[in-house]
């Protein structure tokens, strides 16, 4: 049995993204003030951010239009297909239907461009001739670098040590899409310096390329912040996966029971569910949620839920997002997508109110789904979706178990192409599953900030 692929037309394409805010039963909890710990407003954010996503970041409004010079760009690879993985329905003899939206598609291959294209934009609209940013393990610095010679901007990529010796290939294709590439903590802002200070062998971690970028950025007129995950308006611009998908879903004439995905800072995985979890506050769908996150960095399933800086340093706002701290250094996995000390305040709230659930699995187990994905679908996924499609199969071998059938959807959020060195360590034996450093956790939660 074949597998089943549903495409739209270009003319299928959303037009608009989906804001979940106003549908929120309860409203997020407002940014603060590193400073003074007041709720932020529009200027607070000027520094760092065009207007325009300013405003997207605390609007009201439902849907907001995506800009036809957006639309163009996502016409290169949008709309994204959807497959129904049969093969692999038929290898694990389940009644489950198993459904994957496909964004490896991407010239970056990834899901990462649906928000890059869109900050490049407004950033050039806004007079902006620079971006700096971070990244883990290249997926989002790729699709900056893109999007950032599309409009015609300067791009610096501050990205984490760890990955850029793991992921050449990464470093190379940002930099043939002509951005700067510098490993973090670096020698090129203070905050790298002190970190290199502190620890000369720093692996670097999100937060600390966090801390390098905005610092970067703060000190240059011409030039803004831009982040790949976490925030509302990045969250916002991958809701075009979801919106896409709702309508080849109909056009399988099918809507899942369950719908998984990956999380580092949430990106990929709001961009599927966040429709879907519209239709569950709106319309009371009856449909389970799953966010999948990496046992050596459990945010979700073992950090606190309370407010802290998306940073390492400190230099960014309060979010109220559920946190391993802010100092907290994961240990060097290779989805290093995911290796994130917070997490988006729209994933953390929506799992507050009990609207999704999250679950930690070890690399490992990622990998082993990763392998006999590919070996059915044939299609080899970068490490982060691994850990959604571990999730897939224990969900469909339960539907087997208990003899019931339910549609499982799942995002296959970029290709693992540039990342086949971890399928080597895998295949070889070399790969480390790191338990969950309880003691690192601890001691970087006791330097939360203190918030009234």
């Amino acid at each position: 049995m074949e597998t089943t692929k549903y495409l739209l037309s270009e003319k299928e394409m959303p037009t608009s993204w989906y804001n979940i805010l106003p549908d929120l039963p309860v409203p997020l909890p407002p940014p603060l003030h590193p400073g003074t710990g007041q709720p932020l407003g529009p200027a607070d954010l000027a520094p760092l951010f065009p207007m325009a996503l300013i405003m997207q970041e605390v609007s009201s409004e439902p849907f907001i239009e995506i800009p036809e010079e957006v639309q163009s760009i996502y016409h290169l690879w949008r709309p994204s297909p959807l497959y129904r993985a049969r093969r692999l329905e038929k290898a694990l003899d389940t009644p489950a239907k198993i459904y994957y939206k496909y964004e490896g598609v991407s010239p970056a291959g990834s899901h990462k461009p649906n928000t890059a294209v869109a900050q490049a934009y407004y950033n050039k609209k806004e007079g902006v001739k620079r971006l700096a940013t971070e990244t883990g393990a290249g997926q989002w610095g790729s699709a900056l670098a893109m999007a950032c010679m599309f409009f015609g901007l300067e791009c610096k990529v501050y990205m984490v040590k760890v990955s850029y010796n793991q992921k050449p290939y990464r470093r190379i294709l940002m930099e043939t899409w002509g951005a700067k590439v510098v490993p973090s903590p670096s020698t090129d802002t203070n905050a790298g310096k002190t970190i290199l200070n502190q620890d000369p062998d720093s692996p670097g971690s999100l937060g600390i390329a966090i801390s390098e970028a905005v610092e970067d950025a703060a000190g240059r007129e011409d030039t803004k912040y831009s982040l790949g995950s976490v925030l509302n308006h990045v969250l916002l611009h991958q809701t075009v996966i979801g919106l896409e998908t709702k309508k080849q879903m109909e056009m399988a004439g099918d809507y899942p029971d369950i719908v998984v995905g990956c999380i580092g800072g949430g990106s990929n995985f709001a961009g599927l569910f966040l429709p879907y979890a519209g239709d569950k506050i709106k319309q009371g769908k009856k449909i389970r949620i799953i966010a999948v996150e990496p046992e050596a960095c459990p945010t979700v399933t073992k950090g606190p839920y309370c407010y802290d800086f998306g940073d390492t340093v400190g230099l960014t706002p309060l979010l109220k997002m559920h946190t391993l701290g802010h100092t907290f250094v994961p240990p060097s996995i290779h989805a290093g997508g995911l290796r994130y000390h917070g997490m988006a305040p729209i994933v953390s709230h929506l799992g507050n109110l009990g609207i999704i659930e999250a679950v930690a699995v070890h690399q490992n187990a990622a990998f082993k789904a990763g392998i006999q994905f590919a070996r059915n679908e044939g299609i080899i996924a970068a490490p982060e979706p691994t850990h959604a499609i571990k999730v897939v199969i224990d969900e469909a071998v339960r539907c087997k178990n208990e003899g019931v059938s339910r549609t499982i959807l799942f995002n296959l959020s970029g290709h693992g192409h540039f990342d086949l060195t971890s399928y080597d360590d895998y295949l070889t034996g070399k790969l480390e599953d790191y338990e969950y450093p309880e003691a690192l956790v601890k001691k970087a939660l006791a330097d939360l900030p203190k918030v009234a």
